[in-house]
């Protein structure tokens, strides 16, 4: 299993995990690498809400889907609020938020499906990308972790909503955690720390105190609130990358102090 980055012949550079059979499904992230934007959002942004023009992004989604062989007009995305609100996403939801941010689906951070041929796009910028394939019921799902999302559990509650939906059985899901921001440059105060210390029982895994601040591992973090409901260890795989560290394949939010883009994570079950 891993991680690696592909560039495409159109040239956008993206990302996927080798434990997910491309037989099964299509999936990718991608990289700031390959676009249209120019800076701060240089250059594969894929955000339609943060502040660049919206030609240009509607042209990198073309870009990223054609790399990627993902049919944009059939892409549903969420606009995201850093909840916990799993959406069961349904062929008459085709296309949402695909070409314009209003008409995403509303306040949900978490999509899944059993549909096939329905892309699920969410985005990001250090918050963690949680892909999520049930081989044996055919489903699929995408989760947006960002500490608020990972302290809500918001991973376990789409796999609990697959559970609940197409009768999948944790232990047989596959897990990609995705590039975001690593333990490495995520610092946290008491607030959040006191808020991951009432959720998680073995918290001292996730958490290192430094001075009078913590650092947070989120991507432990939703390992650790998989394995509480069965996935195994072994089917999580975790890309390692900080999105932090690594602002000239990434955009990052902390990093770059708010003003940059965002890579998307897409996934869809193929017909």
């Amino acid at each position: 299993m891993g991680f690696s980055l592909s560039n495409a012949p159109n040239g956008v550079w993206y990302g996927w995990f080798s434990h997910f059979d491309s037989a099964t499904v299509a999936h990718a992230v991608s990289t700031r690498l390959g676009g249209r934007s120019q800076a701060p959002f240089a250059t594969l942004n894929l955000g339609l809400h943060t502040g660049d023009a919206g030609d240009a992004v509607r042209l990198n989604r073309k870009m990223f889907c054609q790399a990627t062989g993902i049919e944009l007009s059939k892409v549903v995305t969420a606009e995201q609020v850093h909840g916990s609100k799993v959406m069961l996403v349904e062929a008459a939801d085709a296309g949402k938020g695909a070409y314009e941010f209003g008409d995403a689906l509303a306040a949900t951070d978490a999509l899944i499906t059993n549909t096939p041929d329905l892309p699920l796009l969410l985005l990001f910028a250090d918050c963690v990308p949680v892909l999520i394939v049930d081989p044996v019921n055919k489903a699929i799902g995408v989760s947006h972790a960002g500490w608020k999302g990972t302290v809500a559990k918001i991973a376990q509650k789409t796999v609990l909503a697959m559970r609940d939906h197409f009768g999948t059985r944790p232990q047989e899901c596959l897990v990609g955690i995705a590039p975001s921001i690593g333990p490495c440059c995520y610092e946290v105060d008491d607030v959040v720390a006191s808020q991951c210390k009432a959720q998680f029982e073995h918290w001292q895994a996730m958490l290192k105190p430094e001075g009078e601040k913590w650092r947070l591992n989120l991507w432990l973090a939703n390992q650790i609130q998989l394995a509480e409901i069965g996935v195994l260890t072994r089917n999580i795989e975790i890309s390692g990358v900080c999105t932090a560290c690594n602002t000239s394949l990434f955009f990052s939010y902390r990093a770059e102090r708010g003003l940059t883009g965002r890579i998307g994570a897409v996934i869809s079950l193929k017909g």
